[in-house]
């Protein structure tokens, strides 16, 4: 997929807002507004941290492939096509970035395994413009895209 013309993708209409709170950053648990979400938080062994707890790139990969996978039902749905079966993965990297900061990378293992290989790209492509995700990260952060 080729970057063109920057594209204005924020919301005209709010529908609905989440509200979470972090108490004690890496190192403590972060809850929702609604009482969904009570989790202790804790920097992965790779970062120096025990690993006793989830951490913001597990939460991230959670809330981009749900709603990525969503985005594609969408489309699907839209050009007529049940995705009975399908899944997305991802996997969010941290690493260290030239201004000195921390920046993300994000894979997303798409399974289409009902659909021919070009109409699967042509129906994740879609997807990838339709996601809130994949919208706020463009351009951002590098996010790959595999189908399979």
């Amino acid at each position: 997929m080729t970057d063109g013309p920057a594209v204005d993708t924020r919301p005209t209409k709010i529908m609905y807002v989440a509200e979470a709170t972090a108490h004690g950053g890496r190192e403590g648990y972060v809850t929702s507004q609604d009482g969904q979400l009570d989790l202790k938080v804790a920097m992965p062994p790779q970062l120096g941290g025990d690993g006793n707890g989830t951490n913001p790139e597990q939460l991230f990969a959670a809330g981009y492939s749900s709603c990525f996978h969503n985005a594609l039902i969408l489309v699907g749905n839209r050009e007529g096509y049940g995705l009975t079966g399908s899944t997305v993965a991802a996997k969010v990297g941290i690493g260290p970035n030239k201004q000195r900061g921390y920046g993300l990378a994000v894979a997303l293992s798409v399974s289409l395994p009902v659909l021919d290989p070009d109409l699967a790209t042509k129906l994740v492509d879609a997807a990838h413009e339709v996601c809130p995700y994949s919208n706020a990260t463009r351009g951002n952060i590098d996010v790959t895209i595999l189908l399979g």
